[in-house]
C-alpha cells in the first residue's frame, strides 16, 4: 500500500480511538447546525428583533457560557469525559434547537441562549476526550482536521438555500432547526458508542469520587495558580480571547451587514460561509502546513491575525450599493472570504492548539475550564457592544474587530512564548521517513 505523503491526510487515515471518534463524527455538524447558522441573525430580524437585542442575546449567551464553563471542569472530572459530552451536547444543542424552531419573540431566543451556554461544558469534555490519549505531536493536526471537517460540512449549504428559496425565510429556518435537533441527536449517540473514557478521565473520576462540590470548587484555586504561573498559558488565553471576540462579532453580524447593508438576497446567504469554509479547507491542505512548522508557531499566529485583519478592513471598505448588490459588491465579498478563510481558520486552529499545548496535563480539565471561563468573560461584552455599534452603522462592528486583531498582532509580536522548554514549538508537519 502506497504511503500517504500529505501529513494531514495521513493523520486522518491513521487516527485511532477517541481522536478518530471525535474527528470522524464532526462532519455531521454540516448536516445540522451549519445549515441554519447563516440564517440565525436574519431570522431574528424577520421575527421583529432589532440589532441591539441581537447583540444583547450574544452577550447573554457568552455570560451563560461563563457559568457553565466554570462548572465544566468539575462536571467533566466527576462524570467522565465521555458521559459529560453526551449529556451536555443534548442540553447545549438539541434543546436550544427546538426552542429556536418554535420561537415567536425575544423571550424564546433568550431562553435558548441561556441553555445553549452549556456548550462550554461539552467543549471542555470533548476536547479532553479527543486529545488526552493522543500523541502530543498530533494535537495541532487533530485540531486542523476538526476545522477541515467543519469546513467541508459547508458543502451542504445549498440545501438550506433551496429550502429558503422555495418556502421563504421563516418556515425554512424553523425546519432547519428541527433537522439540526435530529441530526445532533444522531451525532451524540454515534460518538458515545464509538468512544471510550480516557486514561486521565478514569483517574480523575476516581480522584473526585465522594468529594463535595465545594471541595472540588476549592480545587480551582490550585488550577488557577498553575495557569497564572505559566506565561505560555496566559499568552494562549489572550490569543484565544481575542479570537473568540472576533468570532462572536462575525458570527452574529457578518450576515446582517451582508443582507441589510450590502443588499445580498437572503437565499444567497448560506453560500458565503460555504465558500469561506471550502477555501479554509484548501488552505489547511496547502499553505497552512507550510506556516505551522516544527519550530515557529509565532509566525503562523502573526499571519493569522494579519490576514484576518485585512479581510475585516476590506469588508468595512465595500461601498454600499443604492439598490441590489452589484458585481463589484460580490467581487469585494469574494476577496473578504478569501482573506477571512485563511485568517480565521489559522486563528481557530492556533487558539485551540496553544491552549492544549501549554496546559498542565494532570489538571487539564480544570485549567481548561478556567481558561474557557476567562475567554468567555473577556469576549462577552463584545456582543452587546457590536449590537449597539450595528444600530448606528452596520460596518462599525467590523471596525471593532479590526482593532482587536491589531491588538493580537502586537501581542504575538512582542510577548511570544514557545510551546516547548527548548524554545521550539512542537508541531511537526511531517513524520520522519
Amino acid at each position: 500500500m502506497a504511503r500517504i505523503r500529505d501529513p494531514l491526510w495521513r493523520t486522518f487515515v491513521e487516527l485511532r480511538g477517541n481522536p478518530r471518534a471525535c474527528v470522524w463524527t464532526e462532519p455531521l455538524w454540516g448536516l445540522s447546525m451549519a445549515l441554519v447558522l447563516p440564517y440565525a441573525s436574519v431570522f431574528m430580524l424577520a421575527l421583529g428583533l432589532h440589532d441591539q437585542q441581537i447583540g444583547f442575546l450574544a452577550t447573554i449567551a457568552m455570560i451563560s457560557q461563563v457559568g457553565f464553563g466554570l462548572a465544566g471542569g468539575i462536571i467533566t472530572d466527576r462524570l467522565g469525559r465521555r458521559v459529560t459530552t453526551a449529556w451536555f451536547d443534548v442540553v447545549a444543542w438539541v434543546i436550544p434547537c427546538l426552542l429556536w424552531a418554535f420561537a415567536e419573540n425575544f423571550w424564546f431566543f433568550l431562553a435558548a441562549s441561556l441553555v445553549n451556554g452549556a456548550l462550554q461544558v461539552t467543549q471542555n469534555s470533548w476536547d479532553c476526550l479527543m486529545v488526552e490519549d493522543a500523541e502530543r505531536g498530533q494535537i495541532t493536526r487533530i485540531y486542523s482536521l476538526v476545522k477541515v471537517a467543519a469546513d467541508c460540512s459547508a458543502l451542504f449549504a445549498p440545501l438550506a438555500a433551496v429550502l429558503v428559496a422555495q418556502l421563504g425565510l421563516e418556515p425554512a429556518v424553523r425546519i432547519l432547526y428541527v433537522n439540526a435537533a435530529v441530526v445532533m441527536t444522531a451525532k451524540i449517540i454515534w460518538l458515545y458508542l464509538w468512544s471510550r473514557e480516557t486514561r486521565q478521565g478514569r483517574f480523575r473520576m476516581a480522584a473526585t469520587r465522594g468529594q463535595s462540590v465545594w471541595r472540588l470548587l476549592a480545587g480551582y484555586r490550585g488550577a488557577l495558580g498553575l495557569l497564572l504561573r505559566s506565561r505560555g498559558s496566559v499568552l494562549a488565553l489572550a490569543v484565544a480571547a481575542l479570537t473568540a471576540a472576533v468570532t462572536l462579532v462575525n458570527g452574529t453580524f457578518w450576515q446582517v451587514v451582508t443582507s441589510q447593508h450590502l443588499h445580498v438576497p437572503d437565499a444567497l446567504l448560506p453560500f458565503f460561509p460555504m465558500v469561506r469554509s471550502l477555501l479554509s479547507a484548501v488552505f489547511f491542505f496547502t499553505l497552512i502546513p507550510l506556516l505551522t512548522t516544527a519550530v515557529d508557531l509565532r509566525r503562523a499566529t502573526l499571519w493569522g491575525f494579519g490576514v484576518h485583519l485585512a479581510g475585516q478592513v476590506t469588508l468595512v471598505a465595500i461601498p454600499a450599493p443604492d439598490g441590489a448588490a452589484t458585481g463589484s459588491t460580490y467581487a469585494f465579498l469574494g476577496l473578504c472570504l478569501l482573506l477571512d478563510s485563511f485568517g480565521a481558520g489559522m486563528l481557530f486552529m492556533l487558539s485551540e492548539s496553544l491552549v492544549a499545548l501549554h496546559v498542565d496535563e494532570a489538571e487539564r480539565s480544570r485549567v481548561m475550564a478556567i481558561q474557557r471561563t476567562c475567554i468567555m468573560l473577556a469576549a462577552a461584552p463584545f456582543g452587546w457592544i457590536s449590537g449597539w455599534l450595528s444600530g448606528i452603522d452596520r460596518t462599525y462592528p467590523f471596525m471593532l474587530t479590526s482593532v482587536l486583531l491589531v491588538v493580537g498582532l502586537v501581542l504575538a509580536a512582542v510577548s511570544w512564548v514557545p510551546t516547548h522548554p527548548d524554545g521550539a514549538d512542537t508541531v511537526p508537519t511531517s513524520d520522519p521517513a
